[in-house]
Parts: structure tokens; C-alpha cells; sequence
């Protein structure tokens, strides 16, 4: 077994569990040093390129004492995880739906029982991030719940009714589904909180990160590319007539690009991917190592301005273009937003629905033109940094706010204001002002680099904390799954 396999079940465990690795965060809206939140940080490139689908982003399995005469399975404990049992049935339904997404993406099947090993582990490791979040009193309000489920159906091209049929063909019930990407939040906002606290960024590590000699054989410099996105999805059980219906739609907008179209307006009419609304199908300038190795084969060594596609991956049709291609230190040029926003912060006098409701109200007296968006800011937000100046956050480059915060943003156009957003600082309401195409002075160019630094930072952090977790829990192995 190869290290890319084993690189692909550790991606397929981690998608069906619903842990994902951290993504950048942050101490205020913004990440550290480049006064950003979540802080655009990328997607991850397994979302780029095969967006959740309901039969992975479903629950991974019933829990204890649920569902078990439907499977047909023998139940029983496999495993006590702090007086809470892990089940025969639980493994066995992950199980079935690993197997199912390592055979899709082509990979060499691993035996049955190595996987159901590791699915057993992956499920002791949920319990007790769960039961550390429940016990630390983190909650999830029904408001960003929801907030949650809008995302999760627009990631898979569909309006929320039409994802839960299809969670329903699929047999699962939309009480189970909400209750288990309640689950997930909860192990989300758990790792924010304990994670982000190891994580310090020395100017000393800029350093060294900037002047490490490149591996042998290596690029002399890391290579930064912006590419431009346009992904037509294929249904997962797509038939032979769908696939090449979905194909010669990509083929469409593939000729409306090579004829002269404007990408953006392309990417809106035809894209399936978050960006192509949000940003005009720009995945924003990032080292190559951040994007799909599907993307990056398909462009390399091609110039600024050529166009890729339509390439097939297991999520659709892909459309490439070259935006920008950057030599890390060097000089370059990105698309700067200038917003300002309204911050509520939640708590136990304040939930997130409550804090919603009132902003949507701002913003329909806003709107209505009965309120004046910086005069509201002034007075009502709770962001210490920007309420004296009228909510005004100034202009940001991408990838300086926390996600969810930069998703909104990017998908407003100049004088739109956001609904309600949920992020971990709060809940939000934005207004984008203007944009602008700018030069990275070299300070801004060092805080990207704090941010490259920072998520390798993360990524060892998590690990670090999720290894802690689970020496520090009491697990007692019962019966082996079968």
C-alpha cells in the first residue's frame, strides 16, 4: 500500500467522520498579524475538487439502540468510550460507506478488517471530542445550525428541499442528518477554541520559512498560482445520458471562453462551485501545494491566460484558467475587498437566533434607507476594533478573514449587504464597499507567509491536541466489528 492510498483513506475516514483538518483561525476576525478571521482560508483542496455529496456528508452511522433492526447486522458494543458505547452497527454502516468512496476515487482497497480498525478509531476519537464539548459547555443554536444545512446544500448544487429528498431516497432522515451535523459543529467550534490557542507565529519562523533552502531537486522558490474555476457537477449516481448532458455543458461554456467571454460572467452562468457566484470563479492566488494535484497537473507549465478543460474528476466537469502565476517574495498583485460590518457577540444573554433577528432588522431598516449602516455599527457592534470607526474593517486581501466571514464577503457585490452570518466570533452582518485591484507591499507579502506558517502550525497542533484527547480517555475495547 502506497503512501498516496493511505494518504486517500485518511481523507475518505476524515470526509465521512466529518473531520476535516483545521483551517486557519484566529484571535479577531481577522488571522494574526495581517489585522483576518475566517481567515480566508482556502477550502480544502478534497472540497474543491469533490464537493460533499449526501451520502458523505450524512451521518456516519445510527447511534446506539437506533436503527439496528433495520441493517440486518448483528449489534453489539464494540467499545466503551468513557461510559458511552461505540456499536457493531455504527462501524459496520461507516465501514460500508468507506469502502464505497475509496472504490470511487480508485484507489487499492485495504482489507476489511485493517479499515474497520480505523473506522473504529476514527469513531473513539469523535465520542471524545464530542463529550469534551459537551462538557466545556460549547452549544450549537438552531441559527447557525441551519446556517449550516443552507451550506452543505449549496456545496452539493441543490436547493435545501432537493437535498433532503435525496437524503431521503438515500435513507436518511433529515432529524438524524441535522443531528449529526449538529455533531459536527460542536467538534468544529471545540477545535477552534483549543487549537488556536497553541498556535503562535514568531517573526523568527517567517524567517526561516522564507529563506529554508528548497529540498533537492525542488522548485528554487515556491510557486503561487490564482486559477480560475468553472466546475459543472455530475451527480454521484449519475446515469450515462446525465453525464454527457453535464459534459457538453462544460463544453458550452468551455467555447464561450475561448471566444472572448469574460470568465466572471461565465463562472456565474455556468459554475457549480462556491466561487463561481462568490468570487467570478477565482480560487485566489496560493502556493500549487494548496490546490487539487488534478489542477495543478492540468496547468503546469502552461502561460497566464490559457484555458484547461473541461477535465473530468469524480465531482464533474472542470474548466482551468491561468490567472496568475507568482515566484513566492516577488511582487503581486491581488483583489482587495474594503467592507465593514456589525459584530453581536452571542452567549448566555444573547443566543445566535436572538442576534440574528436583530441584525436582519438593522438591515431591513438599512435597505429601507430608515438607518444608516456606519451609525448602527457605531452604536450597536461589539467588534472593539471597528465600532468607533462605523464597522469599518479597511481594505483586506484575500485570505485575511475567517471562511465563513470571507465566503459572505466574496459573494457580495459593491453596496450588497450579507444576511445574518454565523462565525465563531459571533454573528455578523456585512457591507462590501468597493474593490480594488492592488500591489502586496513586502509587509503584506511576510503576513501571507505568517498565514503558510500558521497552517503548518495548525495542522501539528491538531494532531498534538487530538493525540492528547484521546491518551487522556478511557476506552475499553469490547468484541471486535463484524
Amino acid at each position: 500500500m502506497n503512501h498516496r492510498d493511505h494518504r486517500a483513506f485518511a481523507l475518505v475516514l476524515a470526509s465521512l467522520a466529518g473531520l476535516t483538518a483545521p483551517g486557519a483561525t484566529a484571535q479577531g476576525l481577522r488571522l494574526p498579524a495581517t489585522p483576518q478571521g475566517q481567515g480566508l482560508t482556502l477550502p480544502a483542496p478534497a472540497a474543491t475538487i469533490a464537493p460533499a455529496t449526501p451520502a458523505t456528508m450524512a451521518a456516519s452511522a445510527p447511534q446506539a439502540g437506533r436503527d439496528s433492526s433495520a441493517t440486518g447486522w448483528a449489534d453489539f458494543i464494540v467499545a466503551v468510550v468513557n461510559s458511552e458505547p461505540v456499536t457493531n452497527n455504527e462501524v459496520r454502516s461507516r465501514l460500508v460507506r468507506a469502502e464505497a468512496q475509496i472504490a470511487r476515487q480508485g484507489a487499492s482497497m485495504p482489507s476489511r478488517e485493517w479499515l474497520a480498525h480505523e473506522v473504529l478509531e476514527r469513531l473513539i476519537l469523535e465520542r471524545v471530542q464530542l463529550q469534551q464539548a459537551r462538557e466545556s459547555g460549547i452549544r450549537v443554536d438552531d441559527f447557525a445550525l441551519a446556517q449550516a444545512e443552507q451550506g452543505v446544500a449549496r456545496q452539493n448544487g441543490m436547493t435545501l428541499e432537493q437535498f433532503y429528498a435525496r437524503l431521503e431516497r438515500d435513507g436518511i432522515g433529515k432529524e438524524r442528518f441535522r443531528a449529526e451535523l449538529r455533531d459536527q459543529l460542536l467538534e468544529q467550534r471545540l477545535r477552534e477554541r483549543e487549537v488556536d490557542a497553541r498556535v503562535q507565529v514568531s517573526e523568527q519562523d517567517i524567517d526561516q520559512y522564507l529563506h529554508a533552502e528548497p529540498p533537492a531537486g525542488a522548485q528554487a522558490k515556491p510557486m503561487e498560482i490564482n486559477l480560475g474555476h468553472v466546475l459543472v457537477l455530475v451527480p454521484e449516481d449519475a446515469t450515462p445520458a446525465q453525464v454527457a448532458e453535464r459534459r457538453a455543458r462544460a463544453q458550452q461554456a468551455a467555447e464561450r471562453l475561448r471566444s472572448g467571454a469574460d470568465f466572471a460572467t461565465v463562472a456565474r452562468e455556468f459554475s457549480d462551485a462556491p466561487e463561481g457566484q462568490r468570487a467570478g470563479g477565482m480560487l485566489g492566488l496560493r502556493p500549487v501545494d494548496r490546490y487539487p494535484e488534478l489542477f495543478v497537473s492540468s496547468t503546469r507549465g502552461l502561460p497566464v491566460g490559457s484555458l484547461v478543460g473541461p477535465v473530468r474528476s469524480p465531482a464533474g466537469f472542470h474548466l482551468l484558467k491561468v490567472e496568475q502565476r507568482v515566484i513566492a517574495g516577488q511582487p503581486a498583485t491581488v483583489l482587495q475587498s474594503h467592507a465593514r460590518h456589525i459584530l453581536l457577540r452571542t452567549g448566555p444573554r444573547m443566543s445566535e437566533t436572538a442576534a440574528a433577528e436583530r441584525l436582519a432588522d438593522y438591515r431591513r431598516r438599512v435597505l429601507a434607507g430608515q438607518a444608516d449602516f456606519a451609525a448602527l455599527a457605531r452604536e450597536h457592534s461589539q467588534d472593539d476594533g471597528s465600532a468607533k470607526k462605523g464597522g469599518d474593517l479597511g481594505w483586506a486581501n484575500p485570505g485575511q478573514y475567517v471562511p465563513e466571514f470571507e465566503q459572505a464577503l466574496q459573494a457580495l457585490q459593491p453596496g450588497d449587504i450579507s444576511a445574518p452570518l454565523v462565525t465563531r466570533f459571533g454573528v455578523h452582518l456585512i457591507e462590501l464597499l468597493e474593490r480594488r485591484q492592488a500591489s502586496l507591499t513586502a509587509r503584506e507579502q511576510r503576513d501571507m507567509a505568517r498565514q503558510a506558517v500558521r497552517e503548518k502550525k495548525l495542522d501539528q497542533a491538531y494532531i498534538s491536541w487530538t493525540q492528547d484527547l484521546r491518551a487522556r480517555a478511557y476506552v475499553e475495547y469490547r468484541d471486535p466489528p463484524r
